[in-house]
């Protein structure tokens, strides 16, 4: 039985006990949703709809004002689809921002994840575990990595990444007095919320309000090789984070010229490359003179329809950072790196409580079995290709229809408008989607088990909902 079933089958007070809700079993075809029952109800609202406004005018009373969240009270979900608590069914183009691989309720992770929840949950990382090995031993075997360092998110996994290079480059160069410190970054990058991983995150109004944030990253274009061989030859830069294929930046693909050329100048300036996938890549490159690459985006585990996103580029990484959908939709990080990095660091230099505790590293090996299988990535691979060869074909005629990019199952409709009055249209013709870049890119990254027909159904939506854009472009 899953947290949200163990939820729905508990009369429960609302925190705001004054108010007089009490959430009850409401049943609808094939599902069960929570619904309220209020002493005083406005005219015409369902108890349904009066238990939705309770949880949002409840959010807007207890929890920090950090999202502007849909107005959507999502109680359950099954494949591709979710139902909110009204029983109204949404197909899910988002998978959580592409973190739920395998979409809701696998029956294979779900039972992976009950046994080992019956068995050990959590004993930190003082003690041993036979998951976290488990894990990290599919995790190197499958990639260019020698060692896993397991943490809770991708920014966690950055900020490690972060510490990791600054480490290493203080090892290689003992006898330097102020060895290699700074990083490169690139425009449209997002790498994380956290104070080290914001600093190396180009958009302007994630970092202002905090800053002064971790100083010494550059913020390059996106692509230009001449401006970042330049200053990686300065001899100054630690660390290059780049993004294989910019997720939230709005789905921009890196050439391989791009990779390879800083590739080629990290190797002769002994800097470190890093590629944030969010995810991962796969192999190993010779690496001279201690020059080390680090990657990280929602691009890899699958959703390209390879293992890791760098192999399709054969430019490789001496570290790797992960997260998003690797346990399937529970909390996990993880940087992989090589040997010659990880020698650097030692016991005490950098750890963490949760972070892969039996329970997780359970759900993950659940998710990484089933998606590193040939033939499911060659599905991935297929109807990637699909969904955007129909994209292209009922959206590209569209005015407001930029272009259409992406791949595998990473694709991005950039508009000429800002995409908000799209996202409600489809959220209201029951299809969830997900703005990046500048606002005006539909963000498409679905559960890797959709099928073709949701995938029509999908397009249709879009379709349909398109006209929109008109309308609140005139206004």
């Amino acid at each position: 039985m899953s947290s949200g079933h163990l939820f729905l089958n508990r009369s429960i007070i609302s925190p705001a006990g004054e108010a007089g809700i009490r959430f009850r079993r409401i049943p609808f075809p094939g599902r069960v949703i929570a619904c309220a029952t209020v002493d005083v109800r406005p005219p015409g609202l369902t108890a349904a709809a009066t238990e939705a406004a309770a949880v949002m005018a409840a959010e807007a009373r207890v929890l920090v004002g950090t999202y502007a969240r849909a107005p959507a009270v999502l109680v359950s979900g099954k494949g591709c689809k979710l139902y909110d608590v009204e029983g109204r069914e949404y197909l899910d183009m988002t998978s959580g921002i592409a973190v739920n691989a395998l979409g809701h309720g696998d029956p294979d992770w779900v039972r992976a994840v009950t046994e080992q929840l019956n068995l050990l949950a959590h004993v930190s990382n003082v003690y041993y575990s036979v998951p976290q090995v488990e894990l990290a031993k599919r995790l190197v075997n499958s990639s260019f990595a020698d060692r896993v360092f397991f943490s809770n998110s991708g920014t966690e996994a950055n900020e490690a990444a972060i510490k990791f290079a600054r480490k290493f480059q203080k090892f290689s160069n003992p006898d330097v007095k102020q060895p290699p410190a700074e990083f490169i970054s690139f425009s449209n990058s997002f790498h994380g919320r956290t104070m080290g991983a914001l600093a190396l995150t180009s958009k302007e109004q994630y970092r202002t309000p905090f800053e002064p944030v971790m100083p010494g990253v550059t913020f390059l274009e996106y692509g230009n090789i001449q401006a970042a061989v330049e200053l990686i030859r300065t001899g100054k830069i630690a660390a290059v984070f780049v993004e294989p294929i910019q997720g939230e930046g709005g789905i921009y693909t890196a050439t391989k010229e791009f990779l390879q050329a800083l590739r080629s100048a990290c190797d002769d300036a002994g800097s470190l490359l890093v590629y944030d996938e969010d995810t991962a890549l796969d192999s190993l490159i010779h690496m001279e003179r201690h020059e080390i690459r680090i990657l990280k985006v929602q691009c890899g585990l699958g959703r390209t329809g390879l293992l890791w996103a760098y192999e399709a580029y054969g430019v490789f990484p001496d570290i790797m950072t992960l997260a998003k959908p690797l346990a399937g939709g529970l909390p996990i990080g993880a940087v992989l790196l090589t040997e010659k990095v990880a020698s650097a660091i030692k016991y005490g230099d950098h750890g963490s409580t949760f972070a892969g505790g039996p329970l997780i590293c359970t759900a993950a090996i659940a998710v990484l079995d089933k998606i590193s299988k040939p033939e499911f990535l060659a599905s991935v691979s297929k109807k990637g290709k699909y969904f955007k060869e129909i994209l292209i074909q009922k959206l590209g005629g569209n005015s407001h229809v930029r272009e259409v990019r992406g791949t595998g199952l990473i694709i991005g409709v950039e508009l000429d408008v800002s995409a908000s009055a799209l996202v409600d249209a489809c959220r209201n013709s029951g299809l969830l989607i997900l703005t990046a870049g500048k606002g005006n890119v539909v963000r498409l990254v679905p559960p890797l088990v959709i099928s073709e027909g949701e995938l029509d159904r999908a397009a249709e939506i879009l379709l349909e909902c398109l006209p929109v854009l008109d309308q609140s472009n005139s206004k």
